[in-house]
């Protein structure tokens, strides 16, 4: 795929939708890393329902630490790998308290050093909460790069590193909430709805059915 269809396909994106954000709700950096760490092999939605109850309880990380693992868990056992996720989450609470003054770090290298965060939810935490220009790669992500030939990879980091590459500047900030939207709703893993794709005409993925 060449350079110019690249910067035609987030311009569309763009005019679709001018101020794409995540479908995660959360109020602070704090609750957002929380909801990050919630998600994996969870739907938003599930992670909003739990934390809808969860945040007014807990809404820093000291208020978190409180809670204790066993009192987190009672309030995400709604959510898949619970028990795990809330050890990691206590943890991490534990370590921002201790070393970051509750507060949650704006650098990979402090939020990689948390407990269950990785590069994915680093990412995201430093796009969405502090706007730098990093794109987190999901399934979602991972499968539009490849399917329309945008950056293709055989694995997220290498898809990453391409996108990072390839996104025209301007848009790079926002390139992941795009991205991840048009796969959740548009590009679909078992059946993509290619007639009302606003970027057909664009995509490189040789089976579109029109």
């Amino acid at each position: 795929m060449n350079a110019t269809k690249r910067r035609q396909i987030f311009e569309r994106l763009r005019d679709a939708n001018p101020s794409p954000t995540t479908e995660l709700e959360y109020d602070t950096p704090f609750q957002l890393l929380i909801a990050v760490l919630l998600s994996a092999q969870a739907t938003d939605v599930g992670v909003n329902k739990a934390t809808r109850r969860l945040f007014p309880v807990a809404p820093t990380a000291e208020a978190m630490l409180a809670l204790g693992e066993e009192g987190l868990a009672e309030h995400i056992k709604t959510i898949g790998l619970y028990r795990t996720k809330a050890k990691n989450a206590i943890a991490t609470c534990r370590l921002l308290v201790e070393r970051h003054g509750g507060e949650v770090p704006q650098t990979r290298e402090a939020l990689e050093a948390l407990p269950g965060v990785g590069r994915k939810t680093a990412n995201v935490v430093l796009n969405t909460a502090f706007g730098q220009p990093t794109i987190a790669v999901d399934t979602h992500i991972f499968r539009v790069a490849n399917r329309t030939r945008l950056a293709p990879g055989k694995d997220v980091r290498e898809v990453e590193d391409k996108l990072m590459k390839v996104v025209p500047a301007e848009f790079r900030l926002d390139a992941h909430h795009w991205l991840i939207l048009h796969g959740r709703y548009v590009c679909k893993a078992r059946k993509p709805e290619c007639p009302r794709c606003p970027i057909v005409d664009l995509c490189e993925y040789p089976a579109k059915p029109v």
